[in-house]
């Protein structure tokens, strides 16, 4: 499942994190990758060891696990603290995958299922950079306002089109689901989405809301890893 969740920051989020981040210091991406990632990462990546960056990266969490569609879309179980980085003067990221199991400081292993990018800066301010991602319905090209975040399934072949002018800033991050299953987690979404839509339209006393609640729950019980 590919999915855009709008307006994660508000626009003075997004201007405190700008001028944040512009005071931060910042590393050659490829230094943090993989061997064969490095060989086609080209772009900047803020110093995760830096107090400034802990405290962005510590907002976008609390941010995140306050939202409704993203906590009903992903059923989080571990979240990797969120990272930063930058892409100019032709910065890319070629074809990867991401890899299958991260190691975050203090939390053991981390199975990445889902892969996140939140855009922080305006699609008008620089061309180039869009997230190229290839999926069952074809190649998905995604540039998004700031504040603006996509979910998509960590193992898809994805990139990073070279930016040309301008600056693309994003932070990254990859999760763990408590359902490991991509269509099971899809099923669950839609039936979550749908009950939401059905209470606000009958109503929280209608009788057959109890029902769809417990099939929700029952079908979480049964596949999720706990």
């Amino acid at each position: 499942m590919l999915l855009v969740i709008d307006e994660i920051l508000s626009a003075d989020e997004v201007r405190d994190f700008r001028r944040a981040l512009s005071e931060v210091p910042w590393l050659a991406g490829a230094v943090t990758a993989g061997a064969q990632a490095a060989q086609v990462k080209n772009n900047l990546q803020l110093d995760d060891s830096h107090e400034g960056a802990r405290q962005l990266s510590e907002h976008v969490l609390m941010k995140l696990q306050r939202h409704p569609l993203f906590i009903s879309a992903t059923l989080p179980k571990a979240i990797y603290p969120p990272k930063f980085n930058c892409y100019e003067n032709g910065g890319y990221y070629g074809a990867h995958v991401d890899s299958a199991l991260l190691y975050p400081a203090g939390q053991g292993v981390l199975r990445s299922d889902i892969s996140a990018t939140l855009f922080l800066t305006d699609p008008e301010s620089y061309q180039g950079g869009e997230l190229e991602i290839e999926t069952a319905f074809g190649l998905q090209s995604i540039k998004l306002p700031a504040g603006s975040l996509v979910l998509y399934p960590s193992s898809s072949l994805h990139q990073v089109t070279p930016v040309v002018s301008g600056q693309r800033v994003s932070s990254f991050f990859w999760l763990q689901s408590l359902v490991r299953e991509p269509a099971r987690r899809e099923q669950l979404f839609e039936l979550d989405q749908s009950i939401q839509q059905l209470t606000a339209e009958l109503g929280t006393g209608h009788e057959v809301l109890p029902r769809l609640t417990a099939h929700y729950h029952n079908l979480l019980r049964q596949w999720s890893e706990v």
